[in-house]
C-alpha cells in the first residue's frame, strides 16, 4: 500500500492473494489433464471455467472411494467435449463410489457420445448432484446399481438427455426443481429403464418439462418397482411444444396413474392418481333369500375407475394401497321383487388386520313399490365416510324382512369409493 495515497497497487493485491493459504483439500482444475489417471477421493476438485476435452482422450474415472467436485456456478464452470464415442465420467474395474458434484455444466455433442458410464462399486453408493446443467448432450449415458440418486436444481437443455437407470437400486431417485427446454426431438426418453432396472424405493420428481413432440418423461413399467406408491410425480408441469394435455398416455407408455407403484399428484400436463374404484351391476341375476337374513348380492359386477383398488370377489372393492385412507363411500342401488316387500341394504366392511367382516352401515328400509315405469322396484342412495386400510374390503349386503321372496339388483347399480 501506498501510505501516502493509502491505495493499494494490482502488484501488491496479486502478492497478498497468492500469500494466502491454500487448502490443501482443494485440487483447483483448469484443463482436462488436471483430471487425469487416478483421482483422490480425500480431495474436492474445483472446475475453474470452461474445461475442454476435445481431443484429449482424457476420461474423469471416478474411483471406488468416490469423488467431489464443484464448480463457480453452472454460467462460469463447464466441462465440454465435441469428440465422437466419447464418454466424460466413467468407471474403474469393480466400479465407483460416490460421486457429488455442484455448480457446473456438461456438455457432450459428438455422435454416441454420453455423460456417464457409472457402475457402483457397493451397490451402496450414492449419485449426488445441485445446480448441475446439462447442455446440448448427446446422451447422459447410465448409472448402474447405486443405492440412490438427488438432483437439486437442474436443467436439460437441447440435445437427447436421456438417462438409463440399470441394475438393482436399494434406495430411489429424488428430483427436487428441475427444468427441461428446447430438447431435441426423437424416438426416445428422459428416464430410461435399463437391464436388470429395480427401484425399491421412491423415483420421485416435481419436473417443469417441456417435451416435443415424440420424447417421453419415462418408460419404466410396473415391475422395476415392486413397492407401492414409490413412482411419485408431485406438483409436476409437463407440456409438449408449449400444451399440457393430461390425457396423452405416451408420456408414460408403460406405466399409467392408477397402478399400485403410482402415486401422482398436483400435477398439471399429466394424469393425477385418484385413489377409489367402483365396481357396477352389467348382468343382473335374482338374489335368492331367506326371510330377514342377510345374503351376499348375486349378478355380474364390473370394475371400473380403479386406481389402488381391485374386486377380488363379485360385488366387492378391495384396497390395495399401504395407508390407511378416509375415503367416501357411495351407494346407488335399485333392486326389483314382489310388490309390497321390504327390503334392507347394509355395508359391510372386511377388517384385514382381524380376517372379519364387520356390518359398517344399515340403511332405513325400502319398501318394493310400482314405480313410474311400471317396475316393482326399491332403491337406496347414500353417502358415508369410511377409513380403510391394506386390503380392507367393502361389500353391501340385502335382507328381507317382509318374506323369502328374492330380490334383484338392476343394471346400472353401483358402488363407489373415492379418497377424501
Amino acid at each position: 500500500m501506498n501510505w501516502t495515497t493509502g491505495v493499494t497497487t494490482g502488484a501488491e493485491m496479486a502478492s497478498e492473494f497468492n500469500a494466502l493459504p491454500v487448502d490443501p483439500n482443494t485440487v483447483v482444475c483448469t484443463q482436462a489433464s488436471d483430471f487425469s489417471g487416478t483421482l483422490d477421493s480425500t480431495k474436492l476438485y474445483i472446475v475453474s471455467g470452461i474445461i475442454d476435452f476435445t481431443g484429449t482422450g482424457i476420461n474423469i474415472e471416478i474411483p471406488s472411494g468416490g469423488l467431489s467436485m464443484a464448480g463457480s456456478s453452472f454460467d462460469l464452470s463447464g466441462l465440454i467435449c465435441t469428440d465422437d464415442n466419447y464418454t466424460l465420467f466413467t468407471s474403474p474395474a469393480g466400479g465407483s463410489g460416490n460421486l457429488t458434484k455442484r455448480d457446473f455444466y456438461c456438455t457432450t455433442s459428438g455422435s454416441n457420445s454420453q455423460v456417464y458410464a457409472l457402475t457402483s462399486a457397493t451397490n451402496f453408493d450414492a449419485f449426488e448432484i445441485a445446480r448441475i446443467n446439462w447442455n446440448s448432450c448427446t446422451s447422459l449415458g447410465y448409472l448402474d446399481g447405486f443405492r440412490q440418486g438427488v438432483e437439486t436444481g437442474t436443467g436439460r437443455f437441447g440435445g437427447k438427455p436421456e438417462l438409463e437407470f440399470r441394475g438393482a437400486w436399494a434406495g430411489g431417485y429424488f428430483i427436487n426443481t428441475s427444468i427441461v427446454r428446447s430438447i431435441t426431438d426423437g424416438a426416445y426418453t428422459l428416464f430410461k429403464a435399463g437391464t436388470g432396472f429395480i427401484m425399491q424405493s421412491r423415483f420421485r420428481t416435481d419436473m417443469n418439462a417441456d417435451l416435443n413432440a415424440t420424447v417421453s418423461l419415462f418408460d419404466f413399467s410396473a415391475s422395476n418397482f415392486p413397492n407401492i406408491n414409490t413412482v411419485q410425480l408431485l406438483g409436476m408441469l409437463v407440456a409438449r411444444n408449449g400444451v399440457f394435455d393430461a390425457s396423452d398416455s405416451t408420456l408414460t407408455p408403460n406405466i399409467g396413474h392408477s397402478e399400485l407403484p403410482c402415486i401422482w399428484k398436483g400435477n398439471t400436463g399429466i394424469r393425477n392418481t385418484n385413489v377409489g374404484g367402483r365396481v357396477r351391476i352389467i348382468t343382473e341375476a335374482a338374489t335368492t333369500l331367506t326371510h330377514n337374513v342377510w345374503s351376499n348380492i348375486s349378478g355380474t359386477f364390473s370394475l371400473s375407475a380403479a386406481a389402488h383398488f381391485d374386486s377380488p370377489a363379485s360385488g366387492e372393492l378391495r384396497h390395495l394401497g399401504p395407508n390407511p385412507i378416509d375415503f367416501n363411500f357411495y351407494v346407488q342401488v335399485i333392486f326389483s321383487g314382489s310388490n309390497g316387500n321390504d327390503i334392507e341394504v347394509r355395508v359391510q366392511r372386511w377388517n384385514d388386520s382381524a380376517s372379519t367382516w364387520i356390518s359398517f352401515t344399515e340403511f332405513y328400509p325400502q319398501r318394493i313399490s310400482v314405480g313410474g315405469g311400471g317396475n316393482n322396484t326399491a332403491q337406496f342412495i347414500n353417502t358415508s365416510s369410511i377409513l380403510l386400510e391394506k386390503n380392507d374390503k367393502v361389500r353391501l349386503q340385502v335382507r328381507n324382512t317382509t318374506t323369502g321372496n328374492p330380490v334383484t339388483m338392476l343394471q346400472q347399480s353401483s358402488i363407489a369409493t373415492t379418497e377424501k
